[in-house]
């Protein structure tokens, strides 16, 4: 379930991406290779089977010729061509995905866009966080690996690096990546965030159950969407959470007004 649509900074970075979008993905490919599975073993109205390969639509791919080596400068920092291709990539992957489902395009000036801002703040964090002093310490960026593996249902940290590998990371790079999440974390600690309301929890719940689906239960019956104090521990977590990524960005549109910035794409 979620109450609204949240926007994550961090999602620009590859190991942020596994962190919030992992899960989800998998989930959703598993559902999809299930019901096609079992639509192809179910006859049609003539009674002739399904074929078991069926061609499945190829996946589009991003035009990324002309990127530059050098894609912006923040202060005098470069950030690479490389660097947005991977972010591009990954973002344009998942996109992808979804827009199969959805039967919509991917709009990739809107997508480069988003990952050139993502990319912009990630680094305005980073010299930030350099210059205030945080540090993130070996066993930090393993613990995080750890949940990181168990969130996603993965038996090791090892599969959390064969998957970051597919998608053209190195260990030491997601490495890298995972110890910027952890940095951000730590920023995002020292905000002032507000506490998600009751009246906030209220409105979520009512948004959330006019637009939940019927879900038909075992006996055949539309089962009833649970009331507003089962759900609230994880509407207060996602409400939590949204208010935690607003103050982030709205961290970095401060941070970006007083940075040096050019662009080069």
């Amino acid at each position: 379930m979620c109450t609204s649509t949240q926007k994550k900074l961090v999602t620009s970075v590859a190991a942020a991406a596994l962190l919030f979008g992992l899960a989800a993905c998998d989930n959703d490919d598993a559902e999809q290779q299930d019901a096609a599975a079992e639509q192809n073993q179910q006859p049609d109205e003539g009674g002739a089977e399904e074929p078991d390969d069926l061609e499945q639509p190829e996946m589009p791919e991003p035009d990324l010729g002309d990127v530059p080596d050098v894609v912006a400068e923040v202060n005098g920092e470069d950030i690479t061509g490389e660097e947005f291709s991977t972010s591009f990539e990954s973002q344009y992957m998942q996109m992808a995905m979804q827009a199969q489902m959805t039967g919509e395009g991917v709009d990739e000036d809107a997508l480069q866009q988003q990952v050139l801002d993502n990319l912009i703040g990630l680094e305005l964090l980073d010299q930030e966080a350099e210059q205030s002093g945080y540090e993130v310490s070996e066993e930090e960026v393993d613990e995080q690996l750890e949940q990181l593996a168990e969130m996603n249902d993965l038996d090791s940290v090892d599969q959390v690096f064969e998957i970051a590998e597919e998608q053209g990371l190195s260990e030491e790079e997601f490495r890298e990546d995972v110890e910027a999440e952890v940095i951000i974390e730590q920023i995002v600690a020292s905000l002032e965030v507000d506490d998600p309301t009751d009246e906030e929890v209220e409105d979520a719940y009512e948004q959330f159950a006019a637009q939940a689906p019927p879900v038909e239960g075992e006996d055949g019956e539309e089962s009833e969407t649970p009331d507003l104090e089962e759900l609230r521990p994880q509407i207060e977590e996602e409400l939590a959470q949204q208010k935690e990524s607003e103050a982030l960005m709205a961290y970095v549109d401060d941070l970006r007004e007083d940075a040096e910035v050019e662009i080069h794409i």
